[in-house]
């Protein structure tokens, strides 16, 4: 009982259904999700528990989106990273990334780069973009480091070398959308985690239902394996 959400990881879905149900394009349903992105990300730099926000901004999967959304999906981050420094800056959240940033454009991991030296020195709310991010992705290249410095492959040494180490295991875990899977998702980090699973499609998602959702998982037995 008495559980606190330190780290809370979000799999944003449900956009592209959201502007189809209005009658909209499917980039009408990632612009006003990004406006989410910014609503969730000052509640949680304001929220006494919370210390880090990872939100799945783009898999290493989407790539199989068709080109015109992956296009429209570059600039509307780079766009965001422009647009939202300030923000960051105002709320005192320090902007991190996980993945394989390497697909992306110079121009764009420039703007990667600068974003995480403006607030790297902020300590209100960590704020962890997952880009180009798959869960295997991230423990095979572990794997890889571990096997290229000689190190024993065990599960202490596995989960220091995770990318996301630093951000430590996940305490609760929610899925807009409606659907109900990790889609290769922090799945190191939430081997513990306590999972929610909501109808209610990202754009819509908002403050109040994050409260609901942590008001709950305080109620929750965390046993960890145990009793």
């Amino acid at each position: 009982m008495g559980n606190t959400a330190r780290h809370i990881a979000i799999i944003m879905d449900g956009n592209g259904r959201w502007a189809n149900e209005r009658g909209l394009k499917r980039i009408k349903g990632h612009e006003r999700g990004a406006e989410v992105v910014r609503t969730i990300n000052i509640h949680a730099s304001n929220h006494s528990d919370i210390e880090v926000l990872t939100l799945y901004a783009f898999s290493t999967e989407n790539w199989k989106r068709p080109k015109m959304e992956v296009e429209f999906l570059m600039r509307l981050l780079g766009n965001y990273l422009k647009n939202e420094l300030p923000t960051y800056i105002k709320n005192e959240v320090r902007f991190e990334t996980i993945g394989d940033l390497s697909r992306f454009s110079p121009a764009l991991r420039k703007q990667i780069e600068t974003m995480k030296q403006r607030t790297g020195h902020f300590k209100k709310l960590t704020q962890v973009l997952a880009l180009n991010y798959g869960s295997q992705d991230e423990i095979a290249r572990a794997a890889r480091n571990l096997c290229e410095t000689g190190k024993e492959i065990d599960t202490e040494n596995l989960e220091k070398s995770l990318e996301s180490a630093q951000f430590g295991p996940v305490d609760i875990l929610i899925r807009t959308g409606g659907e109900q899977r990790l889609s290769n998702f922090l799945l190191w980090q939430s081997a513990y985690a306590e999972l929610f699973f909501t109808s209610t499609l990202w754009p819509d998602f908002d403050p109040e239902e994050l409260e609901r959702i942590i008001e709950d998982f305080k109620k929750r037995h965390r046993r960890f394996g145990g009793i």
